[in-house]
């Protein structure tokens, strides 16, 4: 059955995007079957892996609204082990349509249930807000990653984040955990970045993940052409990152068996 893991923040611009098609497609080159489900309006996630919206029929949207199953929409990508549920500009105007439903937090849940076992993960992409597409998303997910970045602002809606997410544990999904908080667009050269990942890791200690996701010019291109860094250039420091990112996740969840010399990849 899949670990339903969401990657969110409120704040745009901390690497939220890049950071579930990245991860997805690190345990998709793993040899785990995974699904990366765009539930940003925004549809970053799923021009990044290739697809154009043009050609995208139909979309998370007609999941949670017009009641089309997940099985209907999902997508075969170029990268191995990996699917896609698109996401549509339309998502903007889910949540209105939604407002009468009943249940309507744990309509992604619903949606979701009945692929669970037919992956080993399943990656969520919320959008940057905290609206109800975001609260179905934590309410599906068995943990969250917080990307922050490392900037001084970014730690200002931090706070904001980690109650919504105390919210959501306390009356929709009482089984969500924090899987961690993820420091992204690092510089070593800037005292700034030290201090910030110095900060988050005196406040949250263990929840911060030990992998740090440095600034890339690679990171940054491979959207342009329609793949994960992976693909696009695994040598470069940011695919090692987020292969390193995957492999911690799979060692915290005591689902793998990677040897001491393995844990982190050289560059």
């Amino acid at each position: 059955m899949a670990r339903i893991i969401g990657v969110a923040n409120q704040k745009g611009g901390v690497g939220k995007t890049t950071t579930a098609i990245n991860l997805a497609a690190s345990f998709g080159v793993l040899e785990y079957k995974t699904l990366l489900v765009d539930a940003d309006p925004q549809a970053n996630s799923t021009t990044g892996v290739g697809f154009d919206l043009q050609n995208v029929t139909q979309s998370l949207y007609d999941c949670m609204v017009n009641e089309a199953t997940a099985k209907d929409v999902i997508l075969k990508t170029d990268i191995p082990n990996l699917d896609l549920i698109p996401s549509h500009i339309d998502l903007v105007g889910a949540e209105i349509e939604m407002i009468n439903y009943p249940n309507r937090e744990a309509v992604l849940k619903q949606l979701l249930q009945p692929i669970k076992d037919d992956y080993d993960f399943i990656v969520i992409d919320c959008s940057p807000s905290l609206g109800l597409i975001t609260v179905n998303a934590l309410t599906a997910s068995d943990s969250v990653i917080v990307p922050v970045q490392c900037e001084f602002f970014a730690l200002e809606g931090l706070g904001k984040l980690l109650n919504t997410i105390k919210i959501v544990q306390s009356r929709l999904n009482t089984d969500l955990i924090i899987e961690g908080i993820l420091m992204t667009m690092y510089d070593g050269r800037l005292r700034l970045c030290n201090q910030v990942v110095g900060e988050v890791r005196r406040h949250f200690e263990e929840l911060v993940f030990s992998t740090i996701v440095h600034r890339n010019a690679r990171l940054s291109e491979a959207p342009s052409v329609g793949k994960p860094v992976i693909l696009y250039d695994a040598h470069s420091k940011g695919s090692a990152n987020y292969l390193n990112l995957a492999k911690e996740i799979l060692q915290k969840n005591n689902l793998t068996k990677i040897s001491q010399e393995e844990r982190t990849l050289e560059l």
